[in-house]
């Protein structure tokens, strides 16, 4: 390994030099208090930019192994070093100064949710960071004396103030683990109670606009119905108070406007930790759930859809059904399939968002159209049974259609951002009204297993090209995989690393006799042994992924158009 000052000598030499020269300096440096290790090198200054890392070894970085030693604490410690690191490295990005992106220094920008990330891994103590550098440049032409600043006088600097624990604020990392423990005891203990969700009393869920997820000023804090409050004995805060979602079908209702989206959105974010600060930090929600919705246009690849769509007029094979266009009734039932294949347990419904005759059928619709003339079995008669048989419990928003008042276990109304236990008196209002036809039987067979063939043009790829447009959307070798509608992917670099899992399981793992669950099982076991750096070949590590929920891979899969069984 060389030495800083090795670094620094050829630096010298290869000032104003052509831009290629730069390429030269790859390799690991000895800086004493830690490593350097420039691995990837720019083509040009207005190319994006290169790849650094910091190693600091166990010993010198110092951090207690009670804060790593366990998962989610080391996932805590990670995020909280990131963020210490983003801000000393925000502050020191640009000051070196030249053409393109000369003097950039950058990490991830980490959002109100606690990820694992590529950025930082804390492995048995020694801290690895990871960011990009814009290596300065006069046109195409090396500035060594801008790099020499950003790698000898501001970068030491940023180290030293975030990756040490003696220098930096251990209260403050303290209390982070401490939420993190009892946050974790929380979505540990629902199912011991029998409850699928969580919502804190005092907890703030509105937030400041459709494009700031920050809590919203003033907000009305939640407090939970006397009916329905629950408490945890927390291992630090001590005992905590909320309202517990029962195991089962519960129905959120009320006017416009008076909250009923806002709690469920809580309840889709609940499956991540908060930072402190956040509002919605003992938001908790069964991790596996999934905001179910319809998706005009979507592709499906045989997925069993016949316990909603029994038969379609054009003879169209319901039990293994293909479409590159989906309606909003057949993609909202494909994704229900799915999301029973990727292990689920709780599904989150908004009325809104949902296709209507997938939801429901009323009684005078039934009596007009017979069901031999319907091939669509609505969610209301199959709700139940998803319970019952499947374990699979449903929280549902509706404000037009009182109709799920005769199947849910529990109603609450939202009034003015507050909760109220409207059960009994829904009930005995639904009692004057007309039962529906209900299917009373269990739920029906379906097919359980697929088993993926690769994609064999992206196997013969020497270089697939990955590309995410936001959460939005995701390019792989120019197939597109449209993931608008999945509303828990709440970073960028999710989406990201979508591609680079989609690419390991298209070009390793399927191979047409493994079920995708088999293979999903495979690559989040490697995920969880070696990291988010086993999708990555040796020293090919991208510094801004972030890894998704094992749901949202069962979703990036189902929505690539060229997936085969």
């Amino acid at each position: 390994m060389k030495t800083a000052e090795e670094l620094r000598t050829k630096l010298r030499a290869i000032d104003h030099r052509g831009y290629p020269a730069y390429k030269e300096l790859k390799g690991e440096y000895d800086f004493r208090e830690y490593i350097l290790s420039i691995d990837h090198v720019q083509g040009d200054p207005f190319a994006a930019p290169s790849r650094l890392s910091v190693r600091v070894s166990k010993a010198k970085a110092g951090f207690p192994a009670e804060y790593y030693e366990e998962t989610e604490k080391r996932i805590t410690l990670q995020d909280h070093l990131t963020r210490l690191f983003a801000r000393q490295i925000g502050g020191g990005s640009f000051q070196a100064k030249g053409s393109g992106k000369s003097g950039l220094l950058s990490v991830s920008r980490c959002g109100q949710e606690v990820l694992e990330r590529t950025a930082c891994r804390v492995d048995g103590g020694l801290v690895i960071m990871r960011f990009e550098a814009g290596f300065p440049a006069n046109g195409r032409s090396i500035n060594a004396g801008e790099l020499e600043k950003m790698l000898f006088s501001i970068l030491p600097e940023c180290v030293k103030k975030s990756l040490y624990f003696e220098r930096i604020n251990k209260e403050a990392l303290k209390e982070a683990v401490m939420l993190c423990e009892d946050q974790q005891f929380i979505r540990d203990g629902l199912a011991k109670q029998g409850l699928c969700a969580f919502i804190a009393d005092g907890a703030v869920l509105p937030r400041q606009s459709g494009v700031s997820d920050k809590p919203l000023k003033d907000a009305v804090k939640f407090r939970s119905p006397e009916s329905m409050q629950v408490s945890f004995l927390l291992p630090n805060r001590g005992k905590i108070t909320g309202m517990g979602i029962r195991k089962g079908i519960t129905l959120f209702v009320g006017g416009g406007y008076h909250g009923k989206s806002t709690v469920l959105q809580a309840l889709q974010n609940g499956v991540y930790n908060h930072i402190a600060g956040d509002g919605r930090e003992f938001v908790i929600t069964d991790e596996s759930a999934v905001k179910l919705r319809a998706e005009d246009g979507r592709s499906v690849s045989d997925v069993d859809i016949s316990p909603f769509i029994a038969h379609l007029p054009s003879g169209k094979d319901t039990g293994h059904f293909s479409t590159e266009d989906a309606s909003g009734s057949t993609s909202q039932a494909a994704g229900l399939m799915e999301t029973i294949e990727s292990g689920s347990r709780l599904f989150l419904i908004d009325e809104d968002t949902s296709a209507t005759n997938f939801m429901i059928r009323d009684r005078l619709m039934q009596q007009v159209i017979s069901p031999k003339e319907e091939p669509i079995t609505p969610f209301i008669n199959r709700v139940n049974s998803l319970y019952q048989d499947l374990g699979i419990s449903t929280v549902l928003v509706a404000g037009s259609s009182g109709s799920y008042f005769h199947v849910a276990d529990s109603i609450v109304q939202m009034k003015e951002y507050v909760p109220i236990d409207i059960t009994e008196k829904a009930k005995e209002a639904a009692r004057n009204f007309a039962v529906f036809d209900t299917v009373k039987e269990a739920f029906p067979d379906y097919i359980k297993e697929r088993r993926p063939k690769p994609d064999m043009a992206l196997k013969k790829e020497e270089r697939l090209k990955i590309k995410a447009m936001g959460k939005n959307e995701l390019s792989i070798a120019k197939n597109t995989v449209e993931l608008r509608y999945l509303e828990q992917l709440n970073d960028e670099e999710q989406t990201m690393a979508l591609g680079f899992i989609l690419k390991q399981l298209e070009c390793e793992l399927f191979d047409g006799k493994k079920t995708l669950t088999q293979a999903v099982d495979m690559l989040e076991g490697r995920l969880s042994k070696s990291g988010m750096e086993s999708l990555f070949g040796k020293g090919e590590v991208s510094a801004s992924l972030a890894r998704p929920r094992r749901q949202e891979i069962f979703a990036c899969v189902n929505r690539y158009r060229k997936l085969y069984f």
